[in-house]
């Protein structure tokens, strides 16, 4: 496994390169989840810009609570316990997102409020001034990273 700033890193070059914020994270733990790239990238492609662009719940953070769930979520639909112990960690997650963050809602992170637009919006060096999202996408890449390592 490699250290949570090499995650972090990873993740901030993929969303620079042009995948969405979901996507960049989850992809940038191939070697922790054992996706190929491809079904990464479709997993994660409908969580960008707060799920599809509504504003909603981060894709950095949706993206964090997926690689928690393939690698310790749990299946047995009647386990009570392993469901809270693994929400207990999705909770975790959060809150350490928030702490350094203040929210998980991409409209409270990024300013930005949903526009009814399902287009993207262009990746130019305006997108990249106006928005926090590659930092944000690091932060989410290196708190499920240390999380990872410490269990």
């Amino acid at each position: 496994m490699k250290t949570p700033e090499e995650y972090a890193a990873k993740a901030k070059e993929l969303f620079m390169s042009g995948y969405n914020c979901s996507q960049a994270v989850l992809l940038a733990f191939d070697d922790v989840t054992g996706l190929d790239n491809k079904t990464a990238a479709m997993l994660a492609s409908s969580f960008g810009g707060g799920m599809g662009r509504l504003r909603e719940v981060c894709g950095a953070v949706s993206a964090m609570f997926m690689i928690a769930g393939l690698t310790g979520g749990y299946t047995d639909p009647k386990g009570k316990a392993e469901k809270a112990a693994h929400y207990a960690v999705i909770q975790k997650l959060a809150d350490d997102f928030k702490k350094e963050n203040r929210s998980i809602i991409c409209r409270e992170l990024t300013g930005l409020n949903a526009d009814g637009s399902p287009v993207p919006t262009p990746r130019n060096e305006e997108f990249f001034k106006k928005r926090p999202c590659a930092e944000l996408v690091s932060d989410a890449a290196r708190i499920i990273a240390a999380q990872l390592q410490n269990r």
